[in-house]
């Protein structure tokens, strides 16, 4: 059998997904700590209620908090918490829980999804009123919630008085307001705000707190906001197959990341990485040394999309790992991740350039 490598040169930095990076090491020193004698199963240990504790200093008192094994895990969780068997949820056509999980909404949730198109990732009132259609037919699925992804997958940011807006007309329309956060520090990196001021203080009712893309080896949680809703959960995590037996390091991760300031400075590290990649495109764009390539959004969170003619690409994947992205032609997603380098970056621009 071939060892495996471990030898750095084997395993180069790309901008393949921020999920590609490793763990951060303050992460694993705290699983190494947690990795200590004998403590109850299943959330009954000191590192999970320690938890508890950091979400409810960041999103308030009323937050409760469940951590899980992966985002998708989150979403459909918390929605399937929150929200009767009937129930439709409007997102954005983009989003994670229409485009990227296989379906698990609708086939595990038992959630019917409905995506409404967007230019940007970003739902607005305008577009979550223009899909509510059905509203008291028993031939339609009942939209019961909306659910907005922070940052969007094309790497786009809700200001918070933007999610009060939504929050707004969900609940006057008598839905809940759903948030997949899988990188909502990299959202409040670049808005420059705390945790709570794009949720708890915005009007959000249930959150996936993400992890995993920030540097964690394996942790996210649901924490449900509104104390009238998701009264399941204690159940449904055990039935959606999202319940650690040895809880006790998955929370040990989260308390790494959200204890302190590591989730702030991990994000703001990916944030500035997609910033000066951006730059330095931009400027071989300008210089000409960039024929056919393009920046295709405002860069707002870690992710960088540009637009590489077919021959660019080709030669750019030589070097570096990237994702072609599906809702654009001939369009690439780059993203960087906390342990992405400014020596990356220049490297990735000058193949770009064919330099």
């Amino acid at each position: 059998m071939t060892p495996i490598s471990t030898d750095p040169q084997d395993h180069p930095r790309n901008f393949g997904s921020d999920n590609w990076a490793g763990a951060h090491r303050q992460v694993i020193d705290a699983i190494v700590a947690a990795n200590v004698g004998h403590t109850p199963g299943y959330g009954g240990d000191p590192w999970t209620a320690r938890f508890e504790e950091v979400v409810r200093e960041h999103f308030g008192p009323d937050a409760r908090a469940f951590p899980v094994f992966n985002g998708t895990g989150a979403n459909v969780l918390g929605l399937q918490a929150a929200l009767p068997r009937w129930a439709a949820v409007i997102t954005a056509a983009s989003a994670h829980i229409n485009y990227d999980e296989t379906g698990a909404p609708e086939k595990v949730g038992g959630l019917k999804i409905i995506g409404a198109p967007t230019a940007d990732g970003k739902l607005d009132r305008e577009s979550i009123e223009a899909a509510i259609l059905g509203r008291g037919s028993e031939h339609n699925a009942q939209p019961l919630a909306v659910s907005l992804s922070q940052s969007t997958e094309w790497g786009t940011t809700y200001r918070p008085e933007e999610i009060r807006e939504i929050a707004e007309t969900a609940h006057r329309l008598g839905m809940i307001l759903h948030v997949d956060g899988s990188r909502l520090g990299n959202a409040a990196a670049f808005l420059g705000t705390d945790l709570a001021a794009l949720t708890t203080e915005a009007g959000v009712d249930i959150l996936s707190l993400g992890g995993t893309k920030n540097g964690l080896l394996g942790a996210e949680a649901v924490v449900v906001l509104d104390p009238d809703i998701g009264e399941g959960m204690r159940f449904l995590r055990k039935m959606n197959l999202q319940l650690s037996s040895k809880m006790r390091f998955l929370s040990a991760q989260l308390n790494a990341l959200y204890e302190g300031d590591l989730w702030r400075t991990s994000a703001e590290h990916a944030n500035a990485m997609a910033r000066r990649l951006g730059d330095g495109l931009a400027e071989a764009i300008a210089a000409g040394r960039a024929p056919g390539v393009a920046l295709v959004q405002e860069i707002e969170s870690n992710v960088v999309f540009a637009h590489l003619p077919p021959e660019v690409a080709a030669r750019a994947r030589e070097s570096f790992a990237f994702a072609p992205w599906p809702l654009g032609e001939n369009i690439a997603r780059f993203m960087c991740a906390f342990d992405t380098t400014e020596e990356d970056v220049d490297a990735l621009v000058a193949v770009i350039a064919g330099e």
